[in-house]
């Protein structure tokens, strides 16, 4: 009971006692009018909300950070009575969401529809809900309320930077009859289709030879000619650094541009899951074999594979990710290596600044792999220095490096030959 039903009701009884010690008329009418209004606000609030429904339709539940997110709301009011008013309040987790509303008065049998548009500027997933309806009678003495869980959720992938240049080695290329050599594993390349075998996977059945023939009939594969490209991203918890942040709001709420200035926020867990995503793109627009390795809150690995659906795969690992792994990279990238094919190519992206970085890298060369080291300059995130230390030690031993400073252009930053 709200403040103003305990002062009518106070009312009421005041009237009540004053007429039954007096005996005026005037006590016992406003006695009448106290308690009809009581009585007719808790019957209009009771039947307020009944039957009236709210939709809330997402245009897509996979964005980007710094795309625009656009949500329909549909209220509709079923009965014959008005709503003297009626309002939405979001819930939801999505940071700087525009779904609430106020609507002052809707007919009987109409509804509204609002759309509500927001910048994204966080990598993550958000529930697109819970939503409250709420409601009451003209003098506000019972509101009521409903909640509606949330029913969907919205899938923010981190931002992505354009990778003109970075290093591409050569892998060690199988000629000759290697290339035609059949391998019981599912690769990217499928050379073929034959009978089905017992014990064959679903996934090697060959859909369209199947109808066509009238049998099953699964597809042959054979190793994959060019070198795989791996990428591991350093997510433990260990030597992490950020700085206080603050979005530019004002940039973010104009959302007629299509392409506002969003920064990433200056933490190296943030800067090396957009470098992991920008590397990754820029190998599978080439047409690499691209596989993906972290060890965050959980082990992440993604087999090799190419197209758009693997850079899916590694956006959706990567919005999900958190740097709290206790595996340190050295042993995460050496209990993975050896199950890579020689002449791979393994880019690792981490913030350490310890010797063992490059003793890993040294130890990968000699399996003859070819690692790439992209660095975090720590010290530049408040963290600990060292990583210039770092990169000539890895120079020292021809390994490719790129180093990235906070505030760098990333695109630019990976582009750049050192």
């Amino acid at each position: 009971m709200t403040t103003g039903a305990r002062i009518v009701l106070v009312l009421l009884l005041i009237s009540v006692f004053a007429g039954a010690v007096t005996g005026s008329q005037i006590y016992y009418r406003l006695s009448y009018i106290w308690g009809f209004l009581l009585l007719g606000s808790w019957l209009w609030s009771k039947f307020m909300l009944r039957g009236v429904n709210l939709v809330r339709i997402p245009r897509s539940t996979r964005a980007q950070v710094g795309q625009v997110f656009e949500e329909r709301f549909e209220l509709h009011n079923p009965g014959r009575l008005p709503r003297l008013w009626l309002a939405v309040r979001d819930a939801g987790t999505l940071p700087g969401s525009k779904g609430s509303r106020l609507f002052p008065f809707i007919e009987g049998r109409r509804g509204r529809t609002y759309i509500a548009r927001s910048r994204l500027l966080q990598r993550g997933v958000y529930s697109l809900g819970p939503t409250t309806l709420e409601g009451g009678d003209p003098f506000g003495l019972f509101p009521v309320e409903r909640t509606m869980s949330a029913s969907e959720s919205l899938l923010v992938y981190p931002m992505l930077f354009e990778v003109q240049d970075f290093p591409n080695p050569s892998g060690i290329m199988p000629g000759g009859e290697a290339l035609r050599r059949r391998t019981q594993q599912v690769t990217p390349n499928a050379s073929g289709v034959r009978d089905y075998y017992p014990g064959d996977p679903l996934n090697r059945i060959h859909w369209v030879s199947t109808a066509r023939r009238g049998r099953l009939i699964s597809k042959e594969f054979e190793l994959d000619p060019q070198a795989e490209v791996w990428i591991f991203l350093d997510a433990s918890q260990t030597g992490q650094a950020a700085i206080p942040f603050t979005h530019n709001l004002d940039e973010a709420e104009d959302l007629w541009k299509k392409k506002a200035q969003i920064n990433l926020p200056p933490t190296t867990e943030e800067y090396g899951v957009s470098i992991a995503a920008s590397i990754g793109r820029y190998f599978l627009r080439l047409g690499r074999a691209v596989g993906f390795v972290s060890a965050g809150q959980s082990l992440s690995l993604l087999p090799a594979d190419r197209g758009g659906r693997q850079l899916s795969k590694m956006l959706e690992a990567l919005a999900l990710l958190r740097a709290q792994g206790n595996l340190p990279i050295r042993g995460l990238v050496e209990a993975e290596a050896q199950n890579l094919a020689r002449g791979s190519t393994v880019v690792v992206i981490t913030h350490s600044v310890e010797e063992d970085v490059a003793l890993m890298a040294d130890q990968i060369n000699r399996r003859g792999l070819r690692p790439i080291l992209v660095l975090l300059d720590a010290a530049s995130f408040n963290g600990p220095s060292g990583s210039d230390r770092l990169e000539a030690m890895l120079n020292f031993l021809k390994v490719p490096t790129r180093l990235v400073h906070r505030g760098d252009d990333l695109g630019q930053a990976l582009s750049v030959r050192r």
